[in-house]
C-alpha cells in the first residue's frame, strides 16, 4: 500500500490511524531517510495508541517504553547500534515477543533479528513534489487492516 500526504499534519494523521488499529505483539519496521518524518509518525502511532506524553526518537537510549497507553509502545531507534550483541543486552526479544507494539527505526540496521511476520513502513521525500511531500509504502498489513488505514 502507498499513501502520499503533503504536510506533516497528514503523515502524523496516518500514524494516529495505524496506531487505532495495532493489536498486541505486531513489530513495525520504519525506514527513511534523516529528516524524513519518522518521529511525526511515530508521535501519530503513539497518539492512536492513547500515549499523550512526549515522543522523542531514543538515539542515545536504544529505546523508549511507553506504557500509558491502550497497549504497550516500545520505539526503538537503533541507528547508532554497533553490534546485534547489544540488542541481545537490552533484552530485545523480550518486547518483540511481548503484548506490546514495537515500532523500530532504522529497521534495516537489524535485519538479521528481526522477525518474519512485521508490518514494514518506508517514508520518502520527493522535492519535485514539494518540501513537505512524504511517499509512505506500507507492506505487510492485512487487507482489513489496510482498509482502516486508507
Amino acid at each position: 500500500m502507498v499513501i502520499e500526504t503533503r504536510t506533516p499534519e497528514e503523515t502524523f494523521a496516518l500514524g494516529e490511524r495505524i496506531g487505532r488499529n495495532a493489536r498486541p505483539g505486531q513489530i513495525y519496521t520504519l525506514v527513511g531517510d534523516l529528516g524524513v518524518g519518522k518521529t511525526v509518525f511515530t508521535q501519530g502511532v503513539a497518539a492512536g495508541l492513547d500515549i499523550h506524553e512526549p515522543i522523542s526518537s531514543p538515539t542515545f537510549t536504544i529505546i523508549q517504553e511507553y506504557e500509558s497507553g491502550r497497549l504497550p509502545f516500545y520505539h526503538f531507534d537503533v541507528y547508532r547500534i554497533g553490534d546485534i550483541e547489544e540488542m541481545e543486552e537490552i533484552g530485545y526479544d523480550d518486547y518483540f515477543f511481548g503484548e506490546g507494539i514495537c515500532l523500530i527505526e532504522w529497521a534495516n540496521l537489524i535485519e538479521e533479528i528481526l522477525p518474519e511476520n512485521l508490518i514494514k513502513v518506508r517514508i520518502e521525500k520527493d522535492l519535485q513534489q514539494g518540501f513537505d511531500y512524504r511517499r509512505i509504502t506500507i507492506e505487510g498489513m492485512d487487507g482489513e487492516e489496510g482498509a482502516d488505514i486508507k
